[in-house]
């Protein structure tokens, strides 16, 4: 499993010209799965992704969670994260969950933040999307399960 954890002021998703979903103040998590993920995985990383301190306190030190900040999430399933390009100049994408594997985790992933009290908005699986967003810092991190 893979997150890019993206801290935003606001962000939103639009699929064929209509939004579909928005937030304010936040993370815009792209989510990516690949074969052999568990729910165990899921659960470890919608902790982490709810109680990372990434939003600044009073001092203007990342010091404070989403649950702590009453921020919301926006989550987003990309397989693209497991693109490949070691070889050649196209990317593979061996590695990615195929989709009928990889929505299940994903609903199930996103009902844990949920779970958590947090409002999360989603876009829609398996289609093309248009994500925009202010990255507010830049503040970027970098989730990966592999060892």
């Amino acid at each position: 499993m893979r997150i890019v954890v993206q801290r935003v002021s606001r962000a939103s998703v639009t699929v064929d010209k209509k939004i579909v979903a928005q937030i304010d103040k936040g993370l815009v998590l792209l989510i990516g799965f690949k074969e052999g993920d568990t729910n165990e995985d899921l659960s470890f990383w919608a902790e982490k992704c709810v109680n990372l301190r990434i939003f600044e306190d009073n001092d203007g030190k990342m010091n404070v969670s989403l649950m702590e900040s009453g921020g919301e999430i926006l989550a987003v399933s990309q397989f693209t994260l497991y693109g490949d390009v070691r070889k050649g100049r196209r990317p593979s994408f061996i590695e990615a969950a195929r989709p009928e594997a990889a929505q299940p985790l994903y609903d199930a992933f996103v009902e844990l933040l949920r779970a958590k009290g947090v409002k999360v908005s989603t876009g829609i699986f398996g289609t093309m999307m248009d994500v925009e967003l202010i990255n507010a810092g830049p503040v970027t991190i970098l989730l990966d399960n592999a060892p």
